[in-house]
């Protein structure tokens, strides 16, 4: 049987989606985990790394961005320490937290793809805001608000469109990230193909990949629709041509 055949018939299994425990499993009275059987529960995990990747790095991220952007200070700074968590191997950080204090697992996952998350977030939130005209701001200066109500009033509405886009960015490359998650004994997707590596299982290999794919672009549409959803009318059609 082919590769294709072999990903097309673990695809087609219900007992590749449910596994022997379902999606939850009680490995405790009370207490119930994610088994790592199923494609379900492998899915949830997934996203609930991502999750908490995006949610770390936004929480320090977007309000550094906004205000250095909002003060049109900064910006080489910012750049420099974009690229600089750009260019930090995301497996190499995976390793060095598995091996510190944190040990193997989610948490290192986590930490490590809040970090690869950082850059799209941090440069988009400080462009948008500094590329807000400087005439429209003056204006509403010249209004009597003050400058708190001119960067949430004026200055945020219209650098929304960009921030989304980041949010947007850093959220798809941290779903098409985590499966390396399997190479330092945590959840998610990677896990069916780091079984399918071990078992010469290409087949699975390849459906885990698919799986991979086909979330980040599901993932990648939600957020597009959403992005457009919460953009003030008049910017709308700026969110539509947004990356």
């Amino acid at each position: 049987m082919s590769v294709i055949s072999d990903a097309w018939d673990y695809l087609t299994d219900p007992a590749s989606w449910l596994g022997q425990y379902g999606v939850l499993r009680e490995v405790a009275p009370g207490q119930w985990v994610l088994p790592r059987d199923s494609i379900l529960a492998l899915t949830i995990e997934h996203l609930g790394m991502s999750l908490g990747a995006v949610l770390a790095a936004s929480a320090l991220a977007l309000p550094l961005g906004v205000w250095l952007g909002h003060l049109r200070r900064g910006g080489t700074t910012t750049v420099v320490v974009a690229n600089v968590t750009r260019a930090m191997p995301t497996l190499a950080l995976l390793t060095l937290f598995a091996a510190s204090a944190i040990g193997f697992g989610n948490h290192a996952v986590v930490l490590a793809a809040a970090i690869f998350a950082f850059p799209p977030i941090l440069t988009n939130a400080y462009t948008g805001m500094a590329d807000v005209d400087a005439d429209l701001r003056e204006a509403a200066l010249g209004q009597g608000l003050t400058r708190f109500q001119v960067a949430t009033r004026v200055e945020l509405p219209l650098a929304w469109p960009l921030i989304a886009a980041g949010l947007r960015t850093a959220t798809v490359q941290t779903v098409a990230t985590v499966p390396l998650a399997a190479l330092v004994a945590g959840g998610g997707l990677g896990v069916i193909i780091n079984t399918g590596l071990a078992t010469q299982r290409y087949g699975q290999v390849l459906a885990g990949g698919l799986l991979v794919a086909a979330l980040s672009l599901s993932v990648d549409w939600i957020l597009g629709r959403l992005q457009v959803r919460l953009t003030p009318a008049p910017l709308r059609a700026r969110a539509r041509v947004s990356p």
